[in-house]
């Protein structure tokens, strides 16, 4: 079996069931026995900013750009740079602003990412279908192939 270095893109949000991908994209990346070590792009995508009208005189500012940002960064990100550092493995966090699944991919395509790990709370047919699901639309359009984490 050939072992080259892999992209793995991991999206986080910072719910247990982020967490757990988290565990499953080091787990992922720490298994490849070769020389050349794997990759994680642990990857936050915040909504986009609300749209200002012509009342707004001062725009807010993006939660990035706020106080209590490094603390909210801090935690989201804790268990994905805890477990990557006691691995060994190379980490980049990022933070993107847009539509979750189209963000993802878009990162995906652009790095050239080799593997996405993304949670999956399962929560039905019926909201999947009226809500949309953000792991369904990623592994339907992705480009490269998708590790779903059940709840």
């Amino acid at each position: 079996m050939l072992y080259l270095r892999k992209k793995i893109l991991v999206a986080i949000d910072g719910s247990p069931l982020s967490d757990k991908a988290a565990e499953e994209a080091v787990r992922l990346a720490a298994g490849n026995p070769s020389q050349f070590k794997s990759k994680i792009y642990a990857v936050l995508v915040l909504p986009n900013s609300p749209r200002n009208t012509f009342t707004d005189f001062v725009p807010s500012r993006p939660i990035t750009e706020s106080e209590e940002w490094e603390e909210l960064r801090q935690r989201i990100f804790y268990v994905i740079e805890k477990d990557a550092a006691e691995a060994g493995v190379p980490l980049e966090v990022k933070v993107v602003y847009g539509d979750p699944a189209d963000e993802l991919i878009s990162f995906a395509a652009k790095e050239e990412v080799d593997v996405i790990v993304i949670g999956s709370t399962g929560k039905g047919f019926l909201k999947r279908k009226l809500l949309g699901s953000v792991s369904d639309k990623v592994a339907r359009h992705a480009r490269c192939s998708v590790y779903i984490v059940r709840g």
